[in-house]
């Protein structure tokens, strides 16, 4: 997806963007005749002298939209529009008149009456008509005929549950069989949070226009976006100055420069040391893992404080992991002394051993990653902090917050933004596009790699790990998080080569260490 800006916007902001489009002054008439994007080449009515022509953005949307749909359906002969209320609806009729145009056999499906457009969409629906088009009653029979479903239903501005008529027509069009293309955003998904409506389209592919909606990237959003694309449609960029986004994605472009190579007389202090506090009896592989991923992230010394009773066998499995029984916390005052950075939680527990060492680290002045029981143990008894990360899922995000589940992943951006304010540093909301909002911050950034083959026991304990040794390495605690939770994903991505399904945890450690590496940045 690095093809796509790194600026992802509210849907109010790229409605007003919308506005101030067709208000601007004009611009060149290249500009107007040729607009950039996946609809380069088509040619749009003129702008006035007081800034776009009335219909001109939904012309360009709507042929944006048709010369998308031939490129990605090159064989779709039938069409079936679904359009609805609104402007998304007027988006629909442009795309049906230029594909009837074109010689494509195209059905409109419509729960809306005739009454209900107003505006450019109202103008749209004429041209259709008068082009020959009719506009059916919406049922199923039509789209388990056509090649290819376009969703013009809703746009970026519904915000509450869908009414049943509009909640059938959606099911309808997901249970027919057929490949959805959706236009600016599948319809029934909040544009914001990701949230689905009741019901949503699940697109195989979703054309975006003028600014990136954030929604489409978190939450239930990348289920129901497919491949998301976009188009500027030729609007100046003017139109999103001074307009700060809500989150940025993060991608290998904005994070070059964050490691520099190793000088050629480095040795394993120069690297970082990390110290590791967790696993409780019974619980030795999350903090093993954890260590292992610290070294796979370029740490030079990697330090276990773990229970006794599996220290040793930490060690003998993985050797340059230096394993330490702790008692205490008295006893893990030394270790403290020699990390650069330390990471706890993972398998820490919330007993007694565990609840002694969690207040001995965070008595520590030293950054730190807060994963796991640490983070539970945490909003028991909350504090703030500036040089630390915390990497809850969301389960741990609500029990730090004290909502529910269902709460945090309504609108991730409002939790992950909630936890960095209460709590300071950096939140990293693990989950489908992890966000990593910093306190003092007014825009979050957004991954959108990773896939749901990292949904498994210990993938959490591998990006602790990581974030701790970008820390250790001199990262500022919002890069170590940024790097971390990219390189965490991408490693995901390449150990689902052979599929999503089956990976292990300790499956990410060797594409890990080619991910990091391939964001150093070498002297010319």
């Amino acid at each position: 997806m690095d093809h796509l800006p790194e600026a992802l916007f509210r849907a109010a902001d790229t409605r007003a963007a919308d506005r101030r489009a067709t208000a601007m002054d004009g611009g060149s008439a290249e500009r107007e005749a040729v607009p950039t994007g996946t609809n380069a080449g088509a040619v749009f009515p003129p702008a006035s002298k007081h800034g776009l022509a009335g219909g001109v953005l939904m012309e360009r949307a709507g042929g944006a939209a048709f010369a998308l749909l031939r490129e990605r359906f090159p064989r779709a002969r039938r069409i079936a529009v679904a359009c609805g209320p609104g402007n998304n609806g007027g988006d629909g009729y442009v795309l049906a008149r230029l594909a009837k145009q074109a010689g494509l056999t195209v059905t409109v499906l419509s729960p809306a009456s005739t009454t209900e457009l107003k505006g450019d969409a109202a103008a749209a629906r004429a041209a259709w008509h008068k082009a020959g088009g009719t506009v059916q009653p919406f049922a199923v029979t039509p789209l388990k005929a056509c090649d290819v479903i376009v969703d013009a239903l809703f746009g970026t501005g519904l915000e509450r549950p869908l009414e049943v008529e509009w909640r059938a027509a959606i099911e309808a069009m997901n249970a027919s069989g057929r490949p959805i293309f959706a236009i600016d955003i599948p319809s029934g998904l909040h544009a914001d949070s990701g949230r689905v409506l009741g019901a949503a389209v699940r697109a195989e592919v979703t054309l975006s226009f003028i600014g990136l909606k954030a929604g489409l990237f978190t939450g239930q959003g990348r289920e129901h976006s497919g491949l998301i694309l976009f188009d500027d449609l030729g609007v100046p960029d003017a139109v999103l100055t001074g307009v700060t986004p809500l989150a940025r994605r993060i991608t290998e472009r904005n994070l070059h420069g964050l490691l520099a190579p190793r000088a050629r007389h480095a040795h394993k202090g120069d690297a970082g040391r990390v110290l590791v506090v967790g696993g409780q009896p019974g619980m030795p592989g999350a903090v093993r893992l954890t260590g292992e991923a610290a070294y796979r992230a370029g740490a030079g010394l990697v330090v276990l404080a773990t229970h006794p009773a599996h220290a040793a066998s930490i060690s003998a499995a993985r050797p340059e992991l230096i394993a330490y029984g702790v008692h205490d916390a008295q006893a893990i005052q030394p270790l403290l002394a020699g990390a650069h950075a330390l990471a706890i939680g993972p398998g820490l527990g919330q007993g007694e051993w565990g609840r002694g060492l969690w207040q001995a680290v965070l008595a520590a002045d030293k950054p730190l990653v807060v994963d796991a029981d640490a983070l539970n143990l945490l909003a028991t008894q909350p504090s703030s902090r500036a040089d630390w990360v915390l990497t809850p899922h969301p389960g741990e995000a609500a029990r730090l917050l004290g909502v529910s589940v269902a709460e945090i992943q309504a609108d991730r951006f409002v939790a992950a933004r909630a936890i960095a304010q209460r709590y300071g540093g950096v939140c990293v909301l693990k989950g489908s596009g992890t966000l990593v909002a910093i306190n003092d911050e007014p825009s979050m950034w957004l991954c959108d790699r990773g896939n749901p083959g990292l949904a498994t026991g210990g993938s959490g304990d591998v990006l602790t790990g990581m974030i701790a040794a970008l820390l250790a390495q001199g990262l500022a605690p919002h890069e170590a998080a940024r790097l971390g939770v990219w390189a965490h994903a991408s490693a995901g991505d390449r150990a689902a080569g052979c599929g999503e399904r089956g990976i292990l945890a300790s499956e990410l450690l060797v594409p890990l260490r080619d991910v990091i590496n391939s964001i150093v940045v070498h002297a010319a």
